[in-house]
């Protein structure tokens, strides 16, 4: 009996650290991707923003989203977040004015201010996407944030690519890097579990 136990118990921690291990694997390859196909729409997730000015973890991702936007990759970017009590912008209008303020039109720009964290934002800028028709889109987001914010999307009911940004304070050192793939890990699995947010995973927030 004892013998049993031990097996079932040891079966037990394998299984989880392989769905531990490739998931951290699946984080860390997503993050390396770069895709640039011709789609509907630009969605660029929302951070921290300070009175109306970006943080610059969000200035990263608003940069990138020009870029690609530039390139041809959409006529359109959406930007989204919405804000904390007290704020006079909400995430997503500090984005737009911030991309305004580089020569993106207003034409180009489509404001989704709903939403506290990754998945209430993505799902409201997918019934954003829909409304105008399309359903492709490129996500915008740090590396780490790329598998789960397009995971979300998917179950959106969106077509989804990532171009995720390789700039900015997340991207920096190795140590910074291997706490966001732990968290964006522990985050993914919480949400295939719960199909819940867990923003607050690790106490980072963004």
């Amino acid at each position: 009996m004892r013998k049993w136990l031990r097996r079932t118990v040891a079966g037990v921690v394998l299984v989880g650290m392989l769905v531990v291990g490739g998931t951290a694997f699946r984080v860390w390859h997503v993050a390396r991707a770069d895709e640039r196909p011709t789609v509907d729409a630009i969605v660029v997730l929302g951070a921290a923003q300070y009175n109306g000015t970006p943080s610059e973890v969000f200035q990263a991702r608003l940069d990138h989203a020009r870029e690609l936007h530039e390139q041809g990759v959409a006529d359109v970017i959406v930007t989204t977040g919405g804000s904390r009590e007290g704020d006079a912008f909400t995430e997503a209008e500090a984005g737009a004015n911030w991309l305004r303020e580089r020569g993106v039109g207003d034409e180009s720009l489509v404001v989704v201010s709903e939403g506290s964290d990754t998945l209430r934002s993505v799902r409201a800028a997918a019934d954003r996407v829909r409304e105008r028709g399309g359903s492709e889109v490129v996500v915008v987001s740090d590396p780490w944030h790329s598998l789960r914010s397009a995971i979300m999307a998917e179950d959106a009911g969106l077509s989804v690519w990532t171009s995720p940004t390789h700039s900015g304070p997340i991207v920096q050192t190795r140590t910074t890097q291997a706490r966001y793939i732990m968290r964006e890990t522990a985050a993914l699995l919480y949400y295939r579990l719960s199909k819940n947010p867990a923003d607050q995973i690790g106490g980072l927030g963004l």
